[in-house]
């Protein structure tokens, strides 16, 4: 796969755009649901669109978990050395961590402020992600 990706000259854009299209699917769908959390569309079942929204932006996640594992695989030891590469799995990891609290407490039957704020924090933290992840080609 390494030498497909060297040899090709479409390769690495491509992973490139899917691994943007990930993080859309990802995102996107996380902020439609930060907004009904936030109480904005009160009319839609948050049980129904949890299950749409989160299941769009798992596979969005899959996505740019895999383009960007590919991409990894290029030149790991230059990437290891990025400081906003570091930072970014260190944000990847945090985002994973406040995923996990928001759902072992039950946030979307609760709706209540701490749901809140986990998702104020999930989006503040993927917004983290998404600037380390552009930068990381300018350190």
């Amino acid at each position: 796969m390494f030498t497909a990706l060297q040899s090709n000259p479409w390769a690495y854009p491509v992973l490139e755009i899917v691994h943007i299209f990930g993080i859309g699917l990802l995102l996107g769908n996380l902020v439609l649901l930060e907004l009904r959390v936030f109480g904005r569309g009160a009319a839609l079942p948050v049980k129904e669109l949890a299950r749409l929204s989160l299941g769009l932006a798992g596979a969005g996640f899959c996505l740019a978990a895999a383009s960007g594992l590919l991409m990894f695989s290029t030149q790991p030891g230059e990437l290891l050395a990025n400081r906003a590469f570091t930072l970014k799995m260190l944000l990847l990891f945090v985002a994973g961590c406040n995923a996990a609290v928001f759902h072992a407490r039950g946030s979307l039957q609760r709706l209540d402020r701490t749901a809140r704020v986990l998702m104020l924090l999930s989006t503040l933290v993927w917004l983290g992600v998404l600037c380390c992840g552009r930068w990381i080609a300018y350190r």
